[in-house]
């Protein structure tokens, strides 16, 4: 169980000008943080905001150094700040001047460790040795689901699972739409996790089965294909082709991988106001390790920077990286404008209901799940990683289409942070990482590890080992939750029009 709070409110950043409430405060209370004694003038729900002085309207409002909107009225002392009171400030296009990194940070010794993974011919590691049936559309994913459930059967213990990766796309679909699809899928072919890989196509679709695997380099030796309209009996077919690949799949075993072998993907749903303060730092931490180990953790949710990208493109290698992460940023803005929708579509029903108010906020509490990480790589949608290092990588805010973007892109294990909680799962094994104890007491069986020791003095350092400790265990082939619990979907992003 948490232990007692330390105090009532938190400040973040010594410039800010807000506490975030620690428990709910009621109105008349005296508030008390490590530096501050306000009054609260009104109730104020735990992980809410307080202002620590008056405020006049127009004025910026900072949480964790930063700007996070601006005041819509005049701010007493102790008031809650709010939608009621707070706006954000974020534009449709945003201009960015490039500044040469400064020299380089003294190299840090890291502490060699190693994980038990799975070695592919191409040299990327696997954390899991599975057999995926991917289907080209949507009008097979039922055939697709059918041969994965009874080749699991037959050859239940003989692999780490079998799972049909069914989506509901890949024909009346054109342009980048379709392109989208197309490389979303070939990247997932290729993927380490996946010992073996079946890829059933109808056969008139948009998405040829040819097409797609044209486009993927994939090992030819672990990739069965057929179209359903060319075979006889096509559940047969498929099932006979996974016991073949199960029998290849029967001679890979685990073996020690440095960390640089790992491919981690960054993903937060359900936030809250203490994601910013207690979980995503410390996947920060985690990340900033595993980048100077030589490994590459992956950032995504492109509409959660919006508002911090400044933070990330101050760690860009050099100008090109630079460049990329502000084209990226500003087409994300177009795609909105382009809908009709405001840039600041966002904090979500359960962000707002958590204390979060405007997307700046958001955004500001989520990049710190990169770290310290130096930004080495922008991605678009379905790319994957090619160079050590941290990568940011186009997909937008949705917990399934970004999670699924993130096993695309390479990622072998996922690090999911929530303060509200989801059971959802990814292709990718996932941990979920609690942003406070008292969701990690309610939903043990979706919970995996919880950071919401912070907030009752828990020590940042040994935390974050103990999450290490918990990443290199499941990359060795400890189940998480989700996948104990049958949690595993695909999702692909729609971009245009439907035929």
């Amino acid at each position: 169980m948490a232990g007692p709070l330390l105090s009532d409110a938190l400040r973040v950043h010594p410039q800010d000008d807000v506490l975030v409430a620690l428990r709910d405060l009621q109105e008349g209370e005296t508030v008390r943080s490590a530096s501050d004694v306000v009054v609260a003038r009104t109730a104020v729900p735990r992980g809410h905001k307080i202002a620590v002085a008056a405020m006049a309207a127009g004025s910026l409002i900072r949480k964790y150094g930063w700007p996070i909107g601006r005041a819509t009225r005049d701010i007493a002392q102790g008031e809650h700040v709010h939608t009621h009171n707070l706006a954000t400030t974020l534009t449709g296009h945003s201009a960015y001047a490039y500044t040469p990194p400064a020299a380089g940070a003294k190299a840090v010794q890291v502490e060699p460790r190693t994980f038990l993974g799975y070695r592919r011919r191409n040299g990327r590691v696997g954390t899991r040795n599975e057999l995926w049936v991917v289907c080209t559309v949507g009008c097979v994913a039922r055939t697709a689901r059918r041969i994965a459930d009874i080749a699991g059967d037959r050859l239940r213990g003989k692999v780490d699972g079998i799972y049909a990766l069914t989506h509901p796309f890949g024909c009346s679909q054109l342009g980048d739409d379709l392109t989208h699809t197309r490389k979303l899928l070939a990247s997932l072919v290729t993927h380490p996790n996946a010992g073996g890989v079946l890829v059933v196509g109808l056969g008139c679709e948009n998405n040829q089965l040819a097409a797609l695997l044209g486009t993927a380099d994939f090992d030819p030796e672990r990739v069965r294909s057929f179209n359903a309209q060319a075979v006889s009996d096509e559940v047969e077919e498929g099932v006979r082709a996974l016991e073949e690949l199960a029998a290849l799949l029967a001679r890979d075993v685990r073996e020690p991988s440095p960390l640089s072998d790992l491919v981690l993907g960054l993903k937060c749903g359900g936030s809250d106001a203490f994601s910013g303060l207690t979980a995503n730092p410390l996947v920060g931490r985690v990340s900033t390790e595993l980048a100077r180990a030589g490994g590459t953790p992956i950032l995504t949710e492109i509409p959660e920077t919006f508002g911090a990208e400044p933070l990330l493109m101050a760690r860009a290698v050099d100008r090109s990286v630079f460049e990329a992460v502000g084209t990226l940023i500003n087409d994300f803005k177009h795609y909105f404008i382009a809908a009709g929708q405001p840039v600041s579509e966002n904090p979500s029903p359960g962000n707002l209901a958590g204390g979060i108010t405007t997307l700046e906020e958001k955004s500001l509490g989520a990049v710190q799940k990169a770290g310290e990480a130096p930004l080495t790589q922008v991605l678009r949608y379905g790319e994957r990683v090619h160079r050590p290092g941290l990568a940011l990588l186009e997909a937008p805010g949705n917990d399934a289409i970004s999670g699924t973007a993130l096993a695309a892109a390479g990622a072998t294990l996922l690090l999911f942070t929530t303060g509200r909680g989801t059971p959802l799962g990814f292709p990718a094994p996932t941990l979920k990482i609690s942003t406070h104890s008292t969701l990690a007491q309610a939903k043990p069986h979706w919970i995996d590890f919880d950071a919401g020791t912070l907030l009752t003095g828990a020590d940042m350092d040994e935390l974050s080992r103990a999450l290490l400790d918990l990443i290199v265990a499941t990359a060795s082939g400890q189940t998480t939750c989700a996948e104990r619990n049958g949690e595993r979907e695909l999702a692909i992003w729609k971009t245009g029009v439907t035929l």
